[in-house]
């Protein structure tokens, strides 16, 4: 059946840029339901189908990145970036996306690494890298509440880019991102279940990254985007 569809779209008809585009957008509609237009729902539940692309597009990155290093800091540097102005403003300890995405691709790298050596030692790294990742996204927060502390998407949220990553067809990684789905909306319940509208987004994915580079776009919109958010919900309360 699934065979029939790629035939039938021509191997799918979205490209990576496309469907960030549609990641941006609902992203932004979610974030003015979040923080300025709170009593209308349903800008929230178009928001749920922003997280699962960009957290499929991850472990894309992932995979055809030239640079491991730059691609894991770039993350990590803009998180670490947003984080600090996020918490002057706010004081707010909530951790962002891009920390869950930061910690998505270091355990990827981590897995590569120990595929490479598969020695017991590697093995040991990967387990604690999981454990340490778990107690940070779930432990911590929990025991930390009082004080605001959270990650995003907490760990399911952390373990749907891997799961794409590890598999190599199209079909398995399809199956491994709506299973992930499930486990994430299963944990959060609620309008989380919506996520699961971008199964068949992805599943007409042409695993090509279109004409125009926009990768630097992608990375400084997200906060960019929120600054304009808060700052208009200021005005308006």
């Amino acid at each position: 059946m699934l065979d029939k569809i790629r035939k039938w779209f021509n191997v799918g008809v979205l490209s990576n840029n496309q469907l960030k585009m549609i990641a941006i957008v609902t992203m932004t509609v979610d974030h003015i339901g979040s923080y300025i237009l709170k009593e209308f729902l349903i800008l929230r539940i178009i928001g749920r189908l922003a997280y699962p692309i960009f957290a499929y597009m991850i472990a894309e990155g992932c995979k055809y990145t030239k640079n491991r290093k730059k691609y894991l800091g770039m993350m990590s540097v803009l998180a670490f970036a947003y984080q600090t102005v996020f918490f002057a403003v706010t004081k707010s300890l909530h951790q962002c996306i891009l920390v869950t995405f930061s910690l998505s691709i270091a355990l990827i790298y981590i897995i590569d690494y120990a595929r490479a050596k598969r020695s017991t030692q590697s093995k040991a790294l990967v387990l604690l890298a999981f454990l340490t990742v778990f107690l940070m996204t779930e432990t911590v927060p929990r025991h930390f509440n009082n004080i605001g502390f959270d990650v995003d998407y907490r760990f399911f949220g952390v373990l749907v880019p891997i799961a794409v990553y590890v598999v190599d067809s199209w079909r398995d990684k399809l199956f491994m991102f709506a299973f992930s789905l499930v486990l994430l909306a299963g944990y959060f319940g609620g309008i989380q279940w919506f996520s699961l509208l971008t199964v068949p987004l992805l599943a007409v994915y042409n695993e090509r990254r279109g004409k125009a580079n926009l990768k630097y776009f992608f990375y400084i919109y997200y906060p960019l985007h929120l600054a304009v958010i808060y700052l208009i919900g200021f005005f308006v309360r």
